[in-house]
């Protein structure tokens, strides 16, 4: 056990990696582990065209590894663990590292993300940015005047459909039941677009391609045909699981699970817990606002350490 850490962080994202940035600068002498995950979902995406200051854009893990930098550069200690119980009943927090080391936080900062929900193929896996992501709003310039292919059925189906449509030629909406599960308000949106078709009772079988995607096959449901069809781009959106299962019973979340924080704060029902990025984000979910909420909560810790000093 070792003593106090003035600014515990878990996870280390463009939430995670902002806030050490900060907190180092602001000498609070962070201490982030990495996680799961070490550089978040961007460690798994292949360009980001986006994020401001990269005119010619750059590719997620060299991102990644620029903001780890910048934040070692001034005093960050980064460390591999991962989070496995936490005991915020009191301060200082109690964090166990992988069920072995147990550390002290005065302040703690939750950045440990989302994580996208796949559909388990190997074909998924195998063109994961190469074809197949879990964000238009990330990927779909990429495919601008394609075909591409959405998954899913709920609001964030109904929504990455609707976005992408201003880019691509065309657009298959696949779901598997007969009727999507999105709001009235989107559906129709959809409904109405001329570039999207919706392929009702269908499920995917498999991604092919070679070094890229350049078709998906799908299995109708009503007669149990295959169908093929010539797509650039898979975009996977059934949804998102905040990881944020250690803080259950402790912290306030919503149904799906995302931490709740204070409005137009990082602040969470604990004072001195503060939570930033996707793992308080349903929304946005883009590595800016990551960033945003990252400098956001280093802020607010280091104003709530001076409060607790005076």
């Amino acid at each position: 056990m070792e003593d106090k850490i003035k600014c515990l962080i878990l996870g280390s994202g463009p939430a995670g990696y902002t806030a050490a940035i900060y907190a180092a600068r602001a000498d609070l002498k962070p201490v982030v582990y990495q996680g799961l995950q070490p550089g978040g979902q961007l460690t798994i995406t292949t360009d980001v065209e986006n994020y401001p200051g990269f005119a010619e854009g750059i590719n997620g893990p060299e991102m990644m590894e620029i903001f780890k930098k910048q934040s070692e550069r001034f005093g960050a200690d980064i460390r591999w663990g991962i989070a496995t119980k936490v005991n915020l009943q009191k301060r200082p927090f109690e964090v166990t590292i992988d069920n072995e080391k147990t550390v002290h936080a005065e302040t703690l900062i939750i950045a440990t993300g989302a994580s996208a929900k796949w559909l388990g193929m190997e074909s998924e896996k195998k063109f994961n940015g190469f074809g197949v992501s879990a964000c238009a709003t990330c990927d779909g310039f990429f495919y601008k005047g394609q075909d591409v292919a959405v998954v899913g059925g709920g609001d964030t189906a109904c929504e990455e459909a609707s976005y992408l449509s201003k880019l691509c030629k065309k657009v298959y909406l696949v779901h598997r039941r007969d009727e999507l599960r999105a709001s009235k308000a989107m559906q129709n949106r959809v409904l109405k677009t001329k570039n999207i078709e919706v392929l009702w009772s269908h499920v995917p079988k498999e991604i092919i391609g070679d070094k890229a995607v350049n078709g998906f096959i799908l299995e109708n449901l009503k007669d149990n045909k295959e169908v093929k069809i010539d797509v650039q781009g898979v975009f996977i959106a059934i949804g998102h699981k905040p990881n944020s299962d250690i803080f259950k019973n402790q912290l306030e979340m919503d149904k799906s699970g995302y931490i709740t924080t204070k409005p137009g704060t990082t602040r969470t029902n604990i004072d001195g817990v503060f939570a930033a990025g996707d793992v308080q984000d349903n929304v946005y979910r883009q590595a800016v606002t990551a960033a945003g909420t990252g400098c956001m909560a280093a802020i607010e810790a280091e104003r709530f350490l001076a409060s607790q000093e005076e």
